[in-house]
C-alpha cells in the first residue's frame, strides 16, 4: 500500500472495524540495534506523541511521573514482582524521564527491567522449592486473583507470602478442574453423543494429574520469555507505556518481521476473527470480527477467558500468563486448518468449567460482514400487526481501493442499505430497526452517507483537531431513502462511527436509540505513522517501527462529545453486555468528555418526540415485567452479576467445591428456567435474541404513534 492511500486512510477510518496494514520494512536482527538506533527511535517516539497526540501535552515532570507509573504497571500489572521497596529506589528518577527521552536516554527501561527479570527468576525458584512440599487445603486463606488496584507488597517477606498464595491458588484451580471433569465423565457416562465424547477426550489431553509440575511448566514458559527479549523489544514495552500515557488507543509497537508487525496492528486472532487482550493471566475474548469464524460458529463469546490451544491433531498448550503475541502465534494457521480453544465461559463467572471449541481457521471477507435485511411480523401494543424491517449492520465498510481508482460500483454499506431499505419500501414495512449491537465503526464517510438516507440533509458529525479547529460534516444529499419510524439498536460494542450515527439520528430527533445503557464512548480519530519516514531525512534508514495516537475527537451536532460517555439508550433493555465493564471510560488515561457549541442547522424530524419516547418506554416497561421469557433472562443476568463482584475466592478445597457445586445448580437451574420459558434447548440455545424481539416490539408501537 503506497503512502499516500496510507494517508487517505488512516484519515477515514474510525478505530474498530479495519486496521490498516503496512509494509514492513526489511527484517533487522536485535544485534543491528545498537545505542545509536535506540536513542534514534526514544527521541522520534517522543516528539511525535509530544507534538502531534490530540492532548498537546509536554514532555514535563507531570507527564513523566505517570510513565514511571504506566511502565511499573505495565510489566508488573498483577503487583506480584516489585516491592514497595525496589519502587522506592527506582523512584530517584521518577521526575526525570521525560528528560531522558528527550536526549534518546531509555537507560531506565532496562535498569527497571533487569530487576524484573531477576524478579521472576527468583520466583520460579521460590516455586521450584515450595511446591515440592503439599498444600494444606484444609486451611481457611483465601485470594484475590485481580491484584491490579492493590498495594504493592511492603518488602521482600510480603511479596513471598503473596507468592503462596499465588501458587497454592494455581495448583488448586487445577485440582477443582481434574475434578470438574471427573465428575462429568462419570455423570455422562453412556449418555453421550460421538460429539460430546470428543469434546471431553480433548478436554482430557489437557488435563495435567500433577498440578504443581503444571505451574511449574507454564513459569518455566514465561520465564523463559522474558529472560529472552532484547534491547529492542524492552523499549518497545517502555515507549508503549510512554504511548499509553497520552491515551488508551495510543501505542507504539516496536520493529519486528512483517507477520508479527501486522499482528501487533491488529490484535486480532488472525484466521478465526476474534480479537483479544491479556486480564489477569487469562487471554480474553474482547471482541467478534463480523464474517469471521468465530462470530459464524456462534460459541466463542466476548468474556470468554482461552486457557488452552490445541493444533489439530496435536497436545494442547496452555496459555494461562501466556504473553499475548505469543497466544496469538498459536491461535494463527493456515486457511482451512483447525484449531481447539478449551474456554472459560464469561458468562458463567468462578462456576465455569472447562469446554472446548474447534473452529477452522479461514480469510475474514467483508462480504461475509455486510449489512443483512430481514422482514418480521410483529403484534403492536394495540394488537394489531406490523410489518418491521431489520438491518443488520456489522460495520460501516468501504472498499477504499476501488474507490481511490474511481471505479463507480465500489462497495460500501450505504449502498447496501440502501438496497435493503429500497427493498423494504416494496415490503410495506411499517418501521425500521436497525441493529448496530456488534458494530465496532468503520469508515467515517460512510457513516455520514449512510444518515444521509434517514435524513433529507443536514449536519452528521463535528470534529475538533488538536489545535481546536472545528469542522461540521454534513449530508449534502437530499435525497430521503426512508423516512418512516426509526430505531436504532445500540450496545456498549457499538462504537466510533455506530456512534456517530446514532448520535446524529438521536440528536435530530429522527430516531429511538434502545438497547444498553449506553455505547462504547469512543470518540477519537486516529493516525498510524510508521517512524521510517522521518529516518530518510537525517540520512538514516532501518526499521523503527510504528506509533498509533489520537489526533482529534467527535461531537455530536447537539455540541456534547461522543467520547467517554457514549450515547445514552432513550429506552434502555436489560442484556449481558451491559452488566460488563466495556467501554472508553473504564479505559486508563482515557480522553474526558467534553462539549462545543451544538451544529448550524440542527432541526427535529418527529413532532412531540419527547413524549412519544416516554409513552414508547412505558409499553416496554410493562411488556418486559409480564413476558416469562424476559423474566428468565433476567435471573441469568443477576447470577451473572453475582459471580463478577466476587474479589476474592477461597483457598480451602472443600469450600472452594461447595460455592462451584451452589454457583453451578443455580446456573443450571436459571438455564433449565430459560430454556422452558423461550422454548430453547441445547440444539437451538442462542437462537432467541429477546433484546431484538423488544426493539421490534417497540418499533413497532412507533409505528402506531
Amino acid at each position: 500500500m503506497h503512502q499516500t492511500f496510507r494517508r487517505f486512510l488512516s484519515a477515514v477510518l474510525l478505530a474498530g472495524f479495519l486496521a490498516p496494514a503496512f509494509a514492513a520494512a526489511p527484517a533487522r536482527t536485535a544485534a543491528e540495534y545498537g545505542d545509536k538506533e535506540l536513542a534514534l527511535i526514544t527521541r522520534m517516539t517522543a516528539r511525535l506523541l509530544s507534538r502531534n497526540h490530540y492532548r498537546q501535552q509536554k514532555l514535563d515532570v507531570p507527564l513523566s511521573r505517570q510513565l514511571f507509573d504506566e511502565y511499573l504497571d505495565e510489566l508488573d500489572p498483577g503487583k506480584l514482582y516489585f516491592t514497595e521497596e525496589d519502587v522506592a529506589g527506582f523512584a530517584r528518577e521518577r521526575d526525570t524521564l521525560c528528560r531522558q527521552l528527550e536526549n534518546g536516554d531509555s537507560s531506565f527501561a532496562f535498569r527497571v527491567y533487569d530487576v524484573f527479570r531477576k524478579r521472576v527468576g527468583e520466583f520460579r525458584a521460590f516455586a521450584e522449592k515450595r511446591l515440592k512440599e503439599p498444600f494444606d487445603f484444609a486451611l481457611d486463606e483465601s485470594f484475590t486473583p485481580d491484584r491490579s488496584k492493590a498495594p504493592r507488597a511492603k518488602n521482600r517477606e510480603e511479596l513471598e507470602k503473596l507468592w503462596y498464595l499465588r501458587l497454592k491458588n494455581d495448583v488448586l484451580s487445577y485440582r477443582l478442574m481434574n475434578r470438574v471433569q471427573e465428575e462429568e465423565r462419570a455423570e455422562n457416562a453412556g449418555k453421550l453423543t460421538e460429539e460430546e465424547k470428543k469434546r471431553l477426550e480433548t478436554a482430557a489431553k489437557w488435563e495435567i494429574r500433577n498440578p504443581g509440575e503444571k505451574v511449574l511448566s507454564r513459569l518455566r514458559d514465561i520465564s523463559n520469555d522474558i529472560t529472552q527479549k532484547d534491547k529492542v523489544d524492552i523499549l518497545g514495552i517502555y515507549l508503549n507505556s510512554l504511548a499509553q500515557v497520552y491515551g488508551p488507543h495510543s501505542n507504539y509497537y516496536a520493529p519486528k518481521l512483517e507477520e508479527d508487525f501486522e499482528m501487533s496492528m491488529n490484535l486480532s486472532l488472525s484466521g478465526i476473527g476474534a480479537t483479544l487482550t491479556s486480564d489477569g493471566g487469562y487471554i480474553k475474548i474482547v471482541g467478534l470480527t463480523p464474517g469471521g469464524p468465530a462470530a459464524l460458529d456462534g460459541r466463542l463469546k466476548v468474556e470468554d477467558r482461552i486457557i488452552a490451544v490445541a493444533q489439530e491433531n496435536e497436545e494442547p498448550v496452555d496459555v494461562i500468563d501466556m504473553p499475548l503475541s505469543k497466544a496469538v502465534q498459536l491461535i494463527r494457521g493456515p486457511e482451512k486448518s483447525k484449531v481447539t480453544l478449551t474456554i472459560l465461559p464469561g458468562e458463567k463467572g468462578r462456576s465455569a468449567v472447562p469446554e472446548t471449541i474447534t473452529l477452522t481457521r479461514d480469510k475474514i471477507v467483508l462480504v461475509e460482514s455486510e449489512a443483512k435485511g430481514e422482514v418480521r411480523t410483529v403484534k403492536a401494543a394495540d394488537g394489531r400487526e406490523r410489518r418491521i424491517g431489520i438491518i443488520t449492520l456489522p460495520g460501516f465498510y468501504m472498499d477504499f481501493d476501488a474507490a481511490m481508482k474511481g471505479d463507480p460500483n465500489y462497495k460500501s454499506c450505504t449502498r447496501d442499505v440502501k438496497k435493503i431499505l429500497e427493498n423494504f419500501k416494496k415490503e410495506k414495512v411499517d418501521a425500521v430497526v436497525m441493529d448496530l449491537r456488534r458494530n465496532g465503526g468503520g469508515s467515517l464517510p460512510e457513516a455520514i452517507t449512510l444518515t444521509g438516507l434517514f435524513i433529507p440533509s443536514g449536519p452528521v458529525v463535528q470534529i475538533r483537531s488538536a489545535d481546536q479547529r472545528i469542522a461540521v460534516k454534513s449530508d449534502e444529499d437530499d435525497e430521503q431513502i426512508y423516512a418512516g419510524p426509526l430505531v436504532v439498536l445500540t450496545s456498549k460494542l457499538s462504537a466510533s462511527a455506530a456512534e456517530i450515527f446514532s448520535a446524529a439520528i438521536r440528536d435530530c430527533e429522527r430516531g429511538i436509540i434502545v438497547g444498553d445503557s449506553r455505547t462504547f464512548g469512543k470518540g477519537t480519530v486516529l493516525d498510524v505513522v510508521p517512524l521510517d519516514r522521518y529516518l530518510h531525512y537525517i540520512g538514516e534508514d532501518f526499521p523503527a517501527g510504528s506509533a498509533t495516537y489520537e489526533t482529534a475527537m467527535f461531537f455530536r451536532i447537539a455540541g456534547g462529545s461522543v467520547q467517554q460517555l457514549g450515547i445514552a439508550a432513550d429506552i434502555p433493555l436489560p442484556s449481558l453486555t451491559d452488566q460488563m465493564e466495556v467501554g472508553e471510560m473504564f479505559m486508563n488515561n482515557h480522553l474526558p468528555w467534553d462539549s462545543v457549541k451544538p451544529a448550524p442547522g440542527v432541526r427535529s424530524f418527529t413532532s412531540d418526540f419527547g413524549k412519544k419516547v416516554e409513552k414508547l418506554k412505558a409499553l416496554s416497561k410493562e411488556r418486559i415485567e409480564k413476558d416469562p421469557e424476559y423474566g428468565a433472562f433476567l435471573k441469568k443476568l443477576e447470577l451473572y452479576n453475582k459471580y463478577k463482584d466476587r474479589k476474592t475466592v477461597s483457598l480451602n478445597e472443600e469450600a472452594r467445591w461447595r460455592e462451584y457445586r451452589e454457583e453451578k445448580q443455580l446456573q443450571d437451574e436459571a438455564d433449565k428456567l430459560y430454556e422452558q420459558q423461550t422454548g430453547d434447548d441445547k440444539k437451538n440455545s442462542g437462537d432467541k435474541d429477546l433484546i431484538l424481539k423488544e426493539a421490534t416490539n417497540i418499533a413497532a408501537d412507533f409505528s402506531t404513534l
